[in-house]
């Protein structure tokens, strides 16, 4: 069975991960715009993944890392 096409909806709001998200785009000197033209994906996914509302495939988690200058884990890390 292949699995869903298009975007994947986090199961519940991430606000943790979207406020480090949010930071570190900040911290880079980067608007939503910038960041997505970075990694190649619309503005509106810049916003969800900000939000919450979005959960990035592993590739676009670390395109978006690497674009921001911070790992995937300072990003999506849980606290601990």
């Amino acid at each position: 069975m292949a699995p869903p096409s298009g975007p994947v909806r986090a199961p519940e709001a991430d606000g943790v991960a979207g406020a480090r998200i949010r930071t570190a785009r900040k911290e880079a000197g980067l608007t939503q715009q910038g960041l997505s033209v970075a990694v190649d994906v619309s503005r509106q996914t810049i916003i969800s993944m900000e939000t919450g509302d979005y959960a990035p495939s592993v590739y676009l988690a670390i395109k978006v890392a690497r674009a921001l200058g911070v790992t995937v884990e300072a990003l999506w890390g849980r606290e601990t």
